[in-house]
């Protein structure tokens, strides 16, 4: 029985998609089956993150409402085959995204792959609790930035709150991913450093990913980035930060100014 992850954030444009594809595609390529769920439907972008975008017949809502099969709408990634994607539809409204229709589609997914990553849209609105209603695990993906961390606080209550696991007693792992880490930036006091966004977000961290023109990169070729740039520094972050989600003890790192030094900073998902 697979495990669901909800990638999910505060606001939009800190990476959330990015992250998805990269962790997906790193979990996969150490042999386990993984699939992408898009659930920001009217935008889709993690088929272009994907580099999917031309093979997309039937999505999501498709299956949700029993219009298509979930065999014919996941699409198997043509450089990692242990990858799928099961992307959104661009023209539905999220209104369309019926709790009975994920439900289903979830548990079919559940036993298909070992890791299924959900891509929430950003906020709090519809898509967003949905992403999350049927979650094991959340991931919550931030920046260094006082917005972006305020708003994250916000989607931590849903976390706690809306999920069936919750309801059932239980608590979902909540790890928070930093994305777009500048050291020098933060050494010259323009960006928040790790310490100060983990006293607004004090929950386990899972990695915390450098600045990157890679991620640019990455995104017009249409691939993963740890697929397409996999000696880079944010690669490497990717797949240490997969690493974790797996279970292994890998030793947390924090970027630097001076070049490409590294500091010790926490153990796996530190508390």
């Amino acid at each position: 029985m697979g495990k669901v992850i909800v990638v999910t954030s505060g606001k939009g444009g800190v990476g959330k998609t990015t992250s998805t594809a990269a962790l997906g595609a790193a979990l996969a390529r150490g042999g386990q089956k993984v699939v992408v769920v898009d659930f920001d439907v009217g935008l889709r972008n993690l088929d272009l993150v994907m580099g999917a975008e031309r093979r997309v017949a039937f999505d999501l809502t498709n299956v949700v409402q029993g219009t298509a099969k979930l065999s014919d709408a996941l699409l198997t990634d043509e450089r990692v085959d242990t990858l799928c994607l099961l992307p959104a539809s661009r023209t539905r409204g999220k209104e369309a995204l019926t709790e009975d229709g994920v439900a289903r589609v979830i548990s079919e997914l559940r036993e298909q792959f070992d890791w299924v990553l959900c891509d929430s849209p950003a906020g709090i609105e519809r898509g967003a609790v949905l992403a999350m209603r049927f979650a094991d695990e959340a991931i919550i993906v931030v920046n260094p930035e006082i917005s972006s961390v305020r708003d994250s606080s916000r989607i931590l209550g849903l976390v706690d709150s809306k999920p069936l696991k919750v309801e059932a007693g239980g608590r979902l792992d909540r790890h928070m991913l930093i994305t777009r880490f500048d050291p020098a930036r933060v050494a010259c006091g323009e960006m928040l450093s790790v310490d100060d966004i983990r006293e607004v977000l004090p929950i386990p961290l899972l990695g915390i990913i450098p600045e990157s023109e890679e991620v640019l990169r990455a995104s017009n070729l249409g691939a993963p980035l740890t697929v397409c740039s996999r000696e880079s520094a944010v690669s490497r972050a990717y797949v240490d930060a997969a690493r974790r989600i797996n279970g292994d003890w890998v030793e947390m790192t924090v970027p630097v100014k001076n070049k490409s030094l590294l500091t010790k900073l926490l153990g796996r998902r530190a508390a």
